[in-house]
């Protein structure tokens, strides 16, 4: 009997407009209503989403950066996994050398260090996602979101960590050419240790200490409720979803989603455009998976 439910949001939970639809949500109020547990596993830092979920009404305890920082169901932190310094530093050098585009998530926030190339590559990034978007739509969609996103912009990223003393939860880069420029740099990083190398499209990869998963936070949390692992279904798309898919009794990979994804998950459901996750968790429920 399921008793905790995870799912991941951006090619998830989330519709073409970055919203949570009707259906969805309702799906997850029955199963709250029916004493299941809903959460968010995303990539995401907390204050992006945060709105969609304010905006459907919906109350959880979030998984945020892959897994790098957790809250409870009040927004309270519970623990963060950070990547040292000195590593991060490394990574950087790194992306500066190969000229690739990247942002620090941070206990204090999110930092990059140019708005006008964060608009152009996650522009790429929402057309990747919504295929139906022109360019100048995806430009203009990403420009209403950074307005309501706190983001500090800053000339130099890392005089900003080390003089603020923040800790490193997440890096994430971009280039246009994808999988051709950044396939070579995860291969690189990897030999870095203690590190993980995901991806939630095919023009980022996202980095994190390798603590710092989807599957691990979900685990720790049901552990913390007393949740056997075979009671816990999860919901994603890409290959940042792929730690928690595996762990869960029950998982679903969206139809929208990646192909290896979908050979690890138990279940297939609709796609984002579809209300999949609700019409999962519907489907959980009537047949007591």
């Amino acid at each position: 009997m399921i008793k905790l439910i995870a799912s991941d949001m951006d090619g998830t939970l989330l519709d073409n407009s970055m919203q949570i639809s009707d259906e969805n949500t309702a799906a997850i109020r029955e199963a709250q209503a029916r004493g299941i547990e809903f959460i968010v596993a995303t990539g995401r830092n907390r204050p992006e989403a945060l709105p969609a979920l304010k905006a459907a009404g919906i109350t959880c305890a979030m998984v945020t950066l892959n897994g790098a920082h957790v809250f409870d169901e009040e927004g309270n932190s519970l623990f963060t996994v950070p990547i040292e310094y000195q590593k991060a530093s490394a990574i950087l050098d790194l992306l500066e050398e190969r000229q690739i585009y990247y942002e620090v998530f941070t206990d204090q926030g999110l930092y990059s260090e140019s708005r006008e190339e964060r608009i152009e590559l996650f522009a790429e990034h929402i057309a990747e996602m919504m295929p139906h978007l022109t360019r100048k739509m995806a430009i203009a969609m990403t420009a209403a979101q950074l307005e309501q996103l706190p983001i500090h912009y800053v000339p130099d990223i890392r005089t900003a960590i080390q003089d603020k003393g923040l800790q490193v939860l997440k890096l994430i880069c971009f280039h246009k050419e994808g999988p051709a420029v950044l396939g070579p740099v995860a291969a690189d990083i990897d030999g870095y240790g203690d590190l993980v190398v995901t991806s939630s499209g095919t023009n980022n990869i996202e980095i994190n200490h390798k603590n710092a998963q989807k599957g691990i936070a979900v685990a720790h949390i049901a552990k913390n409720r007393g949740i056997d692992l075979k009671d816990v279904m999860t919901i994603g798309d890409n290959l940042n979803d792929v730690s928690m898919i595996q762990l869960a009794g029950v998982s679903f990979a969206m139809g929208n989603a990646h192909l290896e994804l979908k050979e690890y998950a138990k279940y297939l459901t609709d796609s984002y455009l579809e209300s999949g996750v609700g019409k999962a968790i519907r489907r959980a429920i009537a047949e007591d998976l």
